[in-house]
């Protein structure tokens, strides 16, 4: 199943782009928005509440509450949110200082939150632009890149290519068939060659790649086993169990107890990496590859 939000992201100029949801003044909308253009989409709610449902269905990267706001409503929902999604990084936009503001901002830390980004001079914007570009990135996908950036220093460009798209491709790319579309790749030619070099398939690669982001989305309490298949586009919870049993041999339930992000790179770099050094240093999978993509792994 492919959502709508799915296709925004994966169509057109605004692909690749991250989705802030925010509780902030009109004025402050504005400058938001003009801050975030080619680096995210704004999405404005008029409460936390509000943020909450956009959370709980995996459509915010990352959320920005005015301080302005925070100082005419209760905290505890902030907290509530916090709490349940530590992984969705919460930030406090400051724009303007009141008598209430040092009570306030003392009670979004006591909420959890631990950046304050104060745009009272131009400068603050830059620096929001900034902290949305560190905080909007998925954590674990850049982990994964820079664990395995050291251990494939030495893999040929196109290697290191397939490597980065099966951690960096959109939600969509759930098979091999549309892994290879992404790459200029006939799918017969990638799993051929891997097939050749005695290597585990394509579809191990892409699956257990797949399963290190639900690992890390599930260290978010506040989401469900269907939320997670959801944003992951399995075509149903009961769809997502079964690609976990069949991968781990555990159900969708047990996975989320044993493993977080880090632990299940690790699983992945101990299974599929670490023991085909040798072959992967030799693996050159894609049919073409341009020189704009010739880029190795750096340590």
């Amino acid at each position: 199943m492919i959502t709508s939000a799915a296709v925004s992201r994966a169509a057109g100029p605004a692909a690749g782009l991250r989705y802030v949801v925010t509780v902030l003044t009109p004025t402050e909308r504005l400058r938001v928005d003009a801050a975030g253009e080619g680096l995210y989409r704004s999405i404005h709610r008029e409460s936390v509440d509000d943020v909450m449902r956009d959370v709980r269905a995996a459509r915010a990267d990352a959320v920005v509450l005015s301080v302005n706001y925070c100082e005419r409503a209760s905290t505890e929902p902030v907290a509530t949110m916090v709490r349940e999604f530590p992984r969705v990084p919460t930030l406090a936009l400051l724009s303007d200082f009141g008598p209430r503001t040092p009570q306030t901002l003392l009670s979004l830390g006591t909420s959890g939150v631990r950046r304050l980004i104060d745009v009272r001079d131009a400068g603050g914007w830059r620096s929001l632009r900034a902290a949305l570009t560190d905080e909007c990135g998925n954590s674990v996908q850049r982990l994964a890149i820079r664990r395995l950036g050291e251990d494939l220093a030495s893999v040929p460009p196109d290697c290191w290519r397939f490597f980065q798209a099966i951690f960096l491709c959109p939600s969509w790319v759930s098979s091999v068939r549309r892994l290879a579309e992404s790459l200029d790749v006939l799918p017969s030619t990638l799993m051929s060659r891997f097939f050749r070099a005695n290597l585990p398939a394509p579809k191990r690669y892409l699956a257990m790649a797949r399963l290190v982001r639900a690992a890390h989305l599930f260290e978010n309490r506040g989401f469900s086993v269907a939320n997670i298949a959801n944003h992951l586009e399995y075509s149903s919870p009961q769809s997502f169990g079964r690609h976990v049993r069949a991968i781990l041999g555990v159900t969708a339930l047990e996975f989320r107890e044993r493993y977080d992000g880090e632990g299940m790179l690790e699983r992945f770099r101990q299974e599929l990496v670490l023991p085909h050094l040798d072959r992967l240093r030799t693996l050159a999978p894609l049919r073409h590859v341009t020189s704009s993509t010739q880029s190795q792994p750096r340590t």
